[in-house]
């Protein structure tokens, strides 16, 4: 027998470029669910701010 007919896949290195293009995404996602979080607290705070203001709550608790 001269070999076997059988193809081996061959192992090669990782990929530099798609290891960069998969950091980047993973980086934007990340950092669009941070962004969203703050706006959304900073919403809530704004909102609890103007109701303030307003004097429709008050940060001292009710006596009855």
């Amino acid at each position: 027998m001269a070999g076997s007919g059988v193809a081996h896949a061959t192992l090669k290195g990782p990929s530099v470029v798609k290891e960069i293009a998969i950091a980047i995404t993973l980086g934007v996602a990340a950092g669009s669910v941070w962004k969203m979080y703050h706006w959304n607290l900073q919403r809530k705070t704004k909102e609890f701010y103007d109701m303030y203001n307003k004097g429709e709550v008050s940060v001292v608790a009710a006596e009855d």
